[in-house]
Parts: structure tokens; C-alpha cells; sequence
């Protein structure tokens, strides 16, 4: 804990930009893909202590839909895209014209459509950062799961084994006229990874 005690808010401010950095990349390969404007924000960057995630999302118990992969290269982690159903239905509605009517009964379509919007957001926000500290890093292919947000993190605990103690969690908003859907993207850098990370951005570590 006494690494992230010694952020300074100018390294907050370089996390910040390197998620406006990936909203914007993302926000652009949307507009291409749907042939629309797409606008995004990142309103929020800050670091979790692992056991938050869940209550970033409402809580453990909360139903979520999550796009997970894996970060492979010189930070190896785990990455995940999690909104809640109500902001799934509304990405699908505003973005893509697609009306979800029941929400444990997704079609292929629409399953699809939001593990390519994940797929865009994760390698965005990857490049932004590998840019960022000269660090390779590169998403494996997705997979999509809607289930209760602490079944969710488990799973990846389990599949991958320990994860690092904390989380880079950068909030997403995606604006289509005065209808905005939220969305949280968790980077969780395995235990050595975070050293790396952040001695890239000129914090020392012990």
C-alpha cells in the first residue's frame, strides 16, 4: 500500500490522460464501425484495492455484464469491461439501434456486439498505456459473461490464480445527446506488473 500512498497527482493526472487518451482511440474506431459519432469521457481514474471492484459495480451480489481477457506481454494481468444491465440495454439502444426486451436472454446478436465494443475499449486503453510507459502489453481474445459481479472476479481469480492486490479502475461515459451510459474498466496487473507500471511513470519503488 505504501507505493500507491507516494502517487504524486501528476501521475494520476498521466493515468488520466492515458484513459482520455483510450476514450478517444476507442471513441474513433466506434465511429467507424457504426458509421456514427460516438463521444466518450473518462470522468474518473483512481486506484482500488481489490476487494472495492465489486462495490464499484453495486456491490458483489449485482448482476453484471462483464468482457474479460488477459494481458499478456511485459505486465501481465487481468482486464475487465463490467457495466450493469441497465447501461448494457442502453449502449445497445444508442449505439447500435438494438432494443434489449428481457435481460437474462440476450441474443447472439446482441452478445456479440457488446464483446466487440469491450474488445475496442480494452485494446484502446491498452495501447494508450503501452504507449504511455514503453511497456508491451497485449488483450487475449475476450469472452462475455453476465453473472453477479463477485462470481465474476472469482472466476478470473480462479482461472488465473492470484491476482494483484489492486486495480487501476478507469470510469467510462459514453454521451449520445442527453442520454449517457456508464461503464468501469478494471485493470488488475499481476502482484510484479504494478512495479513495473509504475516505475515507467517515474514512481520508485522498494
Amino acid at each position: 500500500m505504501e507505493l500507491f500512498n507516494r502517487l504524486a497527482d501528476f501521475q494520476m493526472d498521466v493515468l488520466k490522460e492515458v484513459g482520455n487518451i483510450g476514450a478517444g482511440h476507442a471513441a474513433t474506431a466506434l465511429s467507424k464501425l457504426l458509421d456514427k459519432p460516438v463521444d466518450m469521457l473518462v470522468p474518473k481514474v483512481r486506484i482500488v484495492a481489490f476487494e472495492e471492484i465489486a462495490d464499484s459495480v453495486g456491490g458483489a451480489e449485482q448482476v453484471v455484464i462483464a468482457i474479460f481477457l488477459r494481458v499478456e506481454g511485459e505486465t501481465p494481468g487481468n482486464l475487465f469491461f463490467i457495466m450493469t444491465l441497465e447501461s448494457a440495454k442502453k449502449l445497445l439502444r444508442s449505439l447500435v439501434g438494438i432494443t434489449v426486451t428481457h435481460d437474462d436472454n440476450y441474443t447472439d446478436m446482441e452478445l456479440s456486439a457488446l464483446n466487440e465494443i469491450g474488445n475496442i475499449l480494452a485494446g484502446s486503453y491498452l495501447s494508450s498505456l503501452a504507449d504511455f510507459t514503453q511497456l508491451s502489453m497485449s488483450p487475449t481474445v475476450p469472452s462475455l459473461a453476465i453473472d453477479m459481479a463477485g462470481a465474476i472476479l472469482s472466476f478470473g481469480l480462479f482461472q488465473f490464480g492470484q491476482m494483484g492486490d489492486h486495480a487501476l479502475l478507469i470510469d467510462t461515459k459514453f454521451l449520445d445527446g442527453n442520454e449517457e451510459v456508464k461503464g468501469h474498466f478494471f485493470l488488475i496487473p499481476d502482484p510484479e506488473s504494478f512495479d513495473k507500471i509504475f516505475k515507467a511513470l517515474g514512481v520508485d519503488t522498494p
